[in-house]
C-alpha cells in the first residue's frame, strides 16, 4: 500500500506541476480552479457535492481510469455523478508528487488528442455556416 506524501499537495502545487506541460493555462471551470489546454479544462477541483474536500478531478480515458481505481483506491476514486464522464478523481492528501505529475500528464494527453480529433470537424462545420 502507497504511503501518504511527505508535503501537502493544493492547487498551487498542481499548477507548478503542470507548468512543464506545452501550452497549459490556469482558469477556472464552473467557478473553481482548473488547469486547461486549448481552452478545454483537463483537471480542476471537484466542485460537486458529493466529492470529498481537496479533491482534484482529471480528465482520463476510461481503461486508464479503471486502472487507477483498481491500483489504488485510497488515492483515486469516484463518485456517481461522474461515473459517466471520463474522469477520476484524486485525494490530493494521499497522491504523491510524481503520480500527481503523471496522471497530469495524461489529462494533458487525453484533453489535447481529443481537441485535435475534433478540430477537423468543427471547421468543417463553420465553413457550412
Amino acid at each position: 500500500m502507497p504511503s501518504r506524501p511527505s508535503r501537502a499537495i493544493d492547487f498551487a502545487t498542481v499548477r507548478e506541476l503542470a507548468a512543464t506541460l506545452p501550452g497549459v493555462e490556469t482558469g477556472t471551470t464552473y467557478g473553481s480552479p482548473a488547469l486547461k489546454v486549448g481552452g478545454r479544462m483537463f483537471a480542476c477541483m471537484a466542485i460537486h457535492r458529493s466529492a470529498e474536500r481537496h479533491t482534484l478531478a482529471v480528465r482520463v480515458d476510461v481503461a486508464q481510469r479503471d486502472e487507477l481505481l483498481a491500483a489504488d483506491p485510497d488515492t483515486y476514486y469516484l463518485t456517481d455523478h461522474y461515473v459517466g464522464y471520463p474522469v477520476v478523481l484524486v485525494r490530493l492528501a494521499r497522491v504523491h508528487r510524481d503520480a500527481l505529475r503523471d496522471l497530469l500528464r495524461m489529462g494533458w494527453q487525453f484533453t489535447s488528442e481529443r481537441a485535435r480529433r475534433r478540430s477537423p470537424r468543427r471547421r468543417a462545420a463553420s465553413r457550412s455556416r
